[in-house]
């Protein structure tokens, strides 16, 4: 399997990866403290760390819903935490334009689950010479995610992983299909594990999606033992205050609890990947 590199931080080389933020970048002093509780703790379980938060949420429930700071105060946010911890970040893009901005900034592109077919964008973000992460789509079988690599691969890209949030399951609910790791990886890329997103009941408040916190944990546990390089979580000090994804978010408790346990599984189950 093909590793995948940001500066130091090796995706898919045998240690944990986790990609964890607020949904949304609310504001410098929450993502600030969101990185330096998540800093500390992957430091101290020796665990990859990304900063991850969005700057838009195009995906919203409803149109009056907060979508984020903006292209250009959320990348300064996230430039700032990037400076201010070291440590890498990622984002999503929406639009092919976005792709060569927001790379100036962040060290990984992330494709949003809705887009994932979107040649252009897909192929925007493979250009930049960026690591690109693509959201499995909800509606997307894991074998078909071998067409989005491929688009990657064609314009360039070599740095690619995918990440697995659920598939639709009826109305406002989502599974995940384990055997979906074991399929991605088929195509040679580190696989991760939305834990949070994959708890999501979409639509599921009327005006905004709702979430069953409660499963997370079993869920990355189930995750971590079918193989996966890492796991993204949302996670916001305060989730009832959340302006989005607050339902399936998880608190700094909570995270360092699903960590701690999922860790401990990724290195029993190692010596069979």
């Amino acid at each position: 399997m093909q590793t995948v590199s940001i500066g130091n931080l090796v995706i898919g080389g045998g240690k944990l990866t986790v990609l964890a933020g607020p949904c949304t970048a609310e504001s410098l002093e929450l993502c600030c403290e969101v990185a330096e509780y998540m800093q500390k703790l992957c430091l101290e379980l020796d665990v990859n760390y990304i900063f991850k938060a969005s700057f838009d949420k195009a995906n919203r429930t409803s149109g009056s819903s907060v979508r984020g700071p903006g292209m250009e105060k959320g990348l300064e946010y996230l430039a700032e935490v990037r400076r201010r911890y070291q440590v890498p970040v990622v984002t999503d893009i929406h639009e092919p334009y976005e792709a060569e901005i927001a790379a100036e900034v962040v060290d990984l592109l992330q494709i949003p689950a809705f887009l994932c077919r979107q040649t252009d964008l897909l192929q925007a973000a493979a250009r930049t010479g960026k690591a690109v992460n693509i959201k499995k789509g909800q509606f997307m079988a894991p074998e078909d995610m071998k067409g989005a690599v491929e688009k990657i691969r064609l314009a360039g890209g070599n740095a690619v992983m995918l990440t697995e949030r659920g598939s639709s399951f009826g109305y406002h609910n989502l599974v995940v299909d384990m055997r979906s790791f074991d399929i991605m990886r088929r195509n040679g890329v580190p696989v991760i594990f939305d834990a949070t997103h994959s708890v999501q009941l979409p639509g599921g408040l009327g005006g905004a999606s709702g979430g069953q916190r409660e499963f997370i944990a079993p869920l990355a546990r189930a995750a971590a033992a079918a193989g996966i390089d890492g796991l993204f979580t949302e996670v916001h000090p305060r989730p009832e205050k959340a302006f989005s994804d607050g339902p399936n978010s998880l608190d700094f408790a909570g995270i360092r609890t699903v960590l701690t346990q999922v860790k401990e599984i990724h290195e029993t189950v190692q010596k069979y990947f």
